[in-house]
């Protein structure tokens, strides 16, 4: 239980630095840009994977000792549906309830780690024996 408890707090601190920089990556598009909000959120959000990938695997999931490349592509699809959760949120958000997108984000913020967690323990973690 205190090793899930250490996983969970390092999974915070990547989750808090990916999620800078996918709000980050928003607000230049959106803001300096003009940008379309859901193109924007898209564009934040594949940035912050890939460093939330490096992370990841660096600090919170130790995976096999396979490919790198099949290990990332993985992360990467999981991604996908983080992805998709995120784009439907934003866009009823922004879109149908005509909320401020930045609102919207932080809401969407709440679902998408939750999901990430989940699908990276259980398809990209190293069994223990």
């Amino acid at each position: 239980m205190k090793k899930l408890l250490i996983q969970l707090m390092k999974f915070g601190v990547v989750g808090v630095i990916a999620m800078l920089i996918d709000l980050g990556v928003l607000m230049l598009l959106k803001e300096h840009l003009h940008v379309d909000v859901l193109w924007a959120s898209a564009a934040g959000f594949s940035v912050s994977v890939v460093v939330n990938y490096i992370l990841s695997m660096l600090f919170v999931f130790h995976g096999g000792e396979g490919s790198k490349v099949k290990e990332f592509a993985i992360f990467a699809a999981l991604s996908v549906g983080g992805l998709l959760i995120n784009q439907f949120i934003m866009w009823i958000g922004t879109e149908k309830l005509t909320a401020y997108y930045l609102w919207v984000k932080l809401f969407a913020l709440v679902f998408v780690p939750i999901y990430n967690f989940v699908t990276r323990k259980i398809f990209l973690e190293k069994k223990a024996p």
